[in-house]
């Protein structure tokens, strides 16, 4: 990296409050100080937007500002001033505080924390212009205490087995009992979504107590032992969807944002807005049903838009 953007920069001093929407700019954009009033971007488009943003707002208040360009020939010796480790340390120490301090009743109120945290995470990175391992670091471990949440919201969650799925018929499974855990967290409700939505129109679903409780006539998802649970890699949304051969596009949209939900992964852009949806109806319904409810008409406008940007970009 030889290409640069210093922004030297003289602020009128009578004004405390435009001093400091400046600072606060310069901040937010990830500039370097070199020394009072002078500071320093990378040379690329983003960089020179806001600097020049910058640049108009302080000569707007009768301020000084030069942007100029600047080649360093040795190349890299300015990339230290953009080390984000520390910033990142600072984030990841309030990651792994919330990690430590969840449990199964405060795991709701922890979506709130972890939004926060991902948010902080979004803006460090998007001023980290040279990142490292610590980037990467921290994002998995934000992505692991994602997944711990869903988990604690879903304490008896299913183990994993490996087995061959068969290829099923829908009019086989029609007007159904199906069961699964009470307290439906996103797997299950979007489970008992796309059996409702695309298997088994007239489903019925039974809420249980414990998994032991299911009847012999219910097909069970989503608990281990059941018909329809977690298969390989694959979490219970997924296994239906496999099983009764449901491959529109769309729908594989759905399904990877419910498996980063549910067991983590690459996430999705949707994911963090989908679940602080869900854990919004899942806090305020107490009853399962009108939950369902609730949910299905989240995924099925969630489905539409999928489809519709399917469309666009044929």
């Amino acid at each position: 990296m030889n290409l640069w953007l210093i922004l030297v920069i003289g602020l009128p001093t009578a004004n405390a409050t435009e001093r400091m929407r400046a600072w606060r700019a310069l901040k937010a954009c990830g500039a370097a100080v070199l020394r009072d009033g002078v500071h320093m971007l990378p040379d690329n488009p983003s960089c020179r937007d806001a600097l020049s943003a910058i640049e108009r707002e302080i000569l707007s208040i009768n301020g000084t500002a030069y942007l100029l360009p600047v080649q360093d020939p040795l190349g890299e010796r300015f990339i230290p001033l953009f080390d984000r480790n520390e910033e990142y340390a600072a984030l990841r120490a309030e990651i792994d505080a919330c990690r430590s301090q969840l449990t199964p009743e405060n795991a709701l109120a922890s979506t709130r924390q972890i939004r926060k945290l991902r948010k902080s995470f979004a803006q460090l990175a998007g001023i980290d212009f040279f990142p490292g391992q610590t980037r990467q670091q921290t994002d998995t471990a934000l992505q692991e205490l994602e997944t711990a949440v869903s988990r604690a919201l879903s304490a008896d969650e299913p183990s994993s087995h490996d087995e061959p799925l068969a290829a099923l018929q829908r009019r086989d499974y029609q007007g159904r009992l199906w069961a699964t855990r009470k307290r439906p967290w996103v797997d299950r409700l979007a489970s008992a979504w796309l059996i409702r939505r695309f298997i088994d129109p007239d489903a019925r679903f039974l809420w249980l107590d414990s998994p032991h409780a299911c009847p012999a006539d219910a097909l069970g998802f989503d608990f281990d032992g059941a018909t329809f649970s977690h298969v390989g890699n694959r979490v219970t949304f997924e296994t239906l969807q496999a099983s009764f051969q449901l491959d529109a596009p769309a729908l594989a949209r759905m399904a990877a944002l419910v498996h980063y939900l549910d067991v983590g992964g690459v996430q999705p852009a949707e994911a963090a807005g989908i679940e602080r949806v869900l854990a919004g109806l899942r806090e305020s319904i107490t009853d399962d049903d009108q939950l369902l409810s609730a949910a299905s008409a989240i995924f099925d406008g969630l489905l539409t838009a999928f489809a519709n940007e399917e469309k666009s970009d044929e």
